[in-house]
């Protein structure tokens, strides 16, 4: 494998950066920037926050002077537009950077190509494209909200070595590792919502909050979403007894909110909210379930169940991520439960493809982790 190149290897530190911002800058994109005068970094930074200063500035700031005829690597372009703080493309032209080189183009309306253009007619040397498949990887839930109004569904669970996520019973804790439920902790507190079906919801009465880590104080606790075709939720359990405290969305059709008005009191009297969706013919129209999360600027939803819920989505293809958590036993037990519950008599052919495909070590257990579809 070739050595990167120097613009390269500025921009994967620029990319590094970034990836500080996950779970603190959302709606908002993760951007890295890394300002080189000659041979030296002479300032770096990145978006921490959301409404905080953006990373072109952080950056500038801490170069200070050193930035006149510097390149700044950047993996988004520049802002030019006023927003919660004023536009990058100002600051970078008062402080004289001779050249900018951005990883991808903002495919935000209000910027989307224009910020470059300034640069560029101001006299600014301009490229655009290092590491920018990288780029798009990094900030996917930004760049797929944009283009389809929809958030980033990671689709998570954990089975055994026989692909087995629960006894016939319906017992599955836990199979995963102390180690493994700590990681999808992380990755719940990166997350604007964690999805389940009705019949996880009460066969287990999870809480599906953040606990083995301390949630971001910029984000909270994850929005709790439940998909209810006959609103069966009980007020009384979990995760609805504590709906006052962390929010729960319950997805159901009008017809059944109809039906069953006094449950849905109940619901609502607890602190839920009950958000009616078109039928499908497996339960619920997961598209519109997905096209109000984002429409609530929701950039990252994480299902964890059920095996209905999975199939649904993979036989819609919403799915975008996969992350399974694999345990080194083996139950064998024929009627145990499998993780994705799909239409019947389909061919090999049709199996989706996970592409990107990374496997990791988690205290005992196997992570597996790849890209279904465009993000």
């Amino acid at each position: 494998m070739a050595a990167p190149s120097r613009d390269e290897a500025s921009m994967q530190r620029a990319l590094d950066l970034a990836a500080q911002g996950l779970g603190r800058v959302e709606p908002n994109p993760m951007v890295g920037a890394v300002i080189v005068q000659g041979e030296c970094v002479v300032g770096e930074g990145y978006h921490a926050r959301f409404g905080g200063p953006h990373a072109e500035v952080v950056a500038l700031e801490k170069a200070g002077e050193t930035a006149r005829g510097a390149e700044l690597f950047v993996t988004l372009e520049p802002c030019c537009h006023h927003g919660k703080t004023p536009p990058c493309t100002d600051a970078i032209l008062a402080a004289g950077i001779g050249r900018v080189v951005a990883a991808v183009a903002d495919p935000f309306p209000e910027v989307s190509g224009r910020g470059l253009a300034i640069l560029e007619e101001a006299g600014v040397k301009v490229e655009v494209g290092v590491l920018e498949s990288r780029a798009r990887r990094l900030n996917a839930a930004y760049f797929k909200r944009q283009e389809t109004g929809l958030p980033l569904v990671i689709a998570k669970w954990a089975m055994t070595l026989d692909g087995r996520l629960a006894t016939a019973s319906g017992e599955s804790r836990w199979i995963s590792s102390e180690a493994s439920r700590r990681r999808v902790h992380e990755v719940r507190r990166t997350s604007d919502a964690v999805l389940v079906g009705s019949r996880t919801a009460l066969r287990d009465e999870p809480s599906l909050t953040v606990r083995h880590v301390e949630p971001y104080p910029e984000r909270g606790q994850p929005t709790r979403v439940i998909l209810d075709t006959h609103l069966a939720l009980d007020p009384a359990r979990e995760p609805a007894r504590s709906a006052d405290q962390v929010p729960v969305i319950v997805y159901t059709s009008a017809a059944t909110l109809a039906a069953r008005a006094e449950e849905a009191e109940a619901l609502r009297r607890a602190g839920c909210e009950i958000v009616p969706v078109p039928p499908a013919a497996a339960g619920l129209s997961l598209a519109s379930v997905l096209q109000d999360l984002g429409k609530r600027e929701m950039s990252r939803v994480l299902v964890e169940g059920g095996a209905r819920v999975f199939g649904s989505l993979f036989a819609e293809r919403l799915v975008d991520r996969v992350m399974v958590f694999v345990s080194p036993r083996v139950l064998g037990s024929a009627d145990a439960l499998g993780p994705v519950a799909g239409p019947d008599g389909r061919e090999l052919l049709e199996a989706l493809e996970v592409a990107d495909v990374t496997v990791e070590g988690v205290g005992p257990d196997l992570m597996i982790q790849g890209r279904v579809g465009k993000f």
